[in-house]
């Protein structure tokens, strides 16, 4: 599906008219329809407040297709030496090996203390990522993941 396409869909899905969409996201309402027309693209800030928004993940805004990400920290789940392990044993197909065992998440934490968990991990003197990207891609991709759904804020999961 085409990025127009996918907006399209969430504004409606969400029941945002064009205006209701641009005021949230800063823009104007002829920008919103020259998105959805195909006219124009949206820039990648514009995209992750999009994707904040409706708390979806940037790729799929961008129809790329997804990837195998842990369902409790994000974490691309490449290989099969990654995963967790379900209570028989098995490998866990969407969680990794350090947020996932024996079929049960290791350890309660708040999806706050999640966010600063992955930044710590993905910020560094030679990590692509600052602190603050970090921080905003963890903040708007959690929310979407099976263990933080419909997760209040300070609440241990």
């Amino acid at each position: 599906m085409a990025i127009q396409d996918t907006l399209i869909a969430l504004r409606e899905q969400h029941g945002l008219t064009q205006t209701e969409l641009a005021e949230r996201l800063f823009v104007t309402r002829q920008a919103v329809s020259r998105w959805e027309c195909g006219e124009t693209q949206p820039g990648i800030d514009t995209l992750k407040l999009i994707a904040t928004e409706f708390h979806v993940p940037v790729e799929a805004l961008l129809d790329m297709p997804l990837q195998a990400v842990c369902q409790s920290c994000g974490m691309p789940l490449s290989s099969p030496e990654l995963l967790g392990t379900e209570t028989d044993g098995s490998p866990a197909e969407h969680h990794c090996k350090w947020c996932y065992a024996n079929g049960s998440y290791q350890g309660q934490c708040t999806m706050e203390d999640m966010v600063n968990i992955c930044v710590e991990n993905m910020t560094g003197p030679e990590a692509p990522f600052t602190p603050e990207e970090a921080r905003t891609y963890m903040e708007s991709l959690l929310p979407s993941l099976e263990r933080w759904k419909g997760a209040q804020p300070g609440e241990l999961r």
